[in-house]
C-alpha cells in the first residue's frame, strides 16, 4: 500500500507549503512509502484529486486545497484531519496502515489502568511507617 500525498510545488501560499512539508516530514520520520503527487503540473492529478476527494470534505468553493492524503484509493483527508491524528498518536489508523512491529498497538485499558493504580496503592501499604497508637500497642 502507498501513501499518495497530492501537493502543490508552485504554490504561492506559505501556509500550503509549510502544511505540505510537516505531512512529508512526518511521512518519512515514520518510514512510510509515499508517493508525492503534484497537482500544479500535472492536470491529471489535479482531476484525479478532486473528483476523489468526497463531497463532504470539499470546502464551500468546491476545490479541495493540498495536501489531500489517500491511501491508495481511499481517502484518508486533509491536512487538519492528519494534524488531528497526529497529536492524537492516531497516525497509523488514520492512514489505514497497520501499526508498525513493536509499537503500542492500543491505548492501556481502563481496566488495567485500575488494577496498576490497585497494585501501587497495596505496594505503599506496606511501606508505611508504624504510627504512634500501633507502637503503643506493642
Amino acid at each position: 500500500m502507498v501513501i499518495k500525498v497530492f501537493l502543490a510545488s508552485s504554490s504561492g501560499s506559505t501556509a500550503i507549503k509549510k502544511k505540505q512539508q510537516d505531512v512529508l516530514g512526518f511521512l518519512e520520520a515514520l518510514k512510510v512509502d509515499y508517493a508525492p503527487l503534484d497537482i500544479a503540473c500535472n492536470e491529471d492529478n489535479r482531476m484525479w484529486m478532486r473528483e476523489n476527494v468526497p463531497v463532504e470534505k470539499k470546502p464551500t468553493n468546491g476545490i479541495p486545497l493540498p495536501p489531500q492524503i489517500f491511501n491508495e484509493e481511499s481517502y484518508c483527508g486533509d491536512y487538519e484531519t492528519f494534524f488531528d491524528a497526529k497529536e492524537d498518536n492516531a497516525v497509523y489508523a488514520f492512514l489505514g496502515l497497520p501499526p508498525p512491529p513493536g509499537s503500542k498497538k492500543a491505548p492501556v485499558k481502563e481496566e488495567e489502568a485500575q488494577e496498576e493504580v490497585e497494585d501501587e496503592e497495596a505496594k505503599g501499604e506496606d511501606d508505611q511507617p508504624v504510627s504512634e497508637q500501633e507502637e503503643e500497642d506493642e
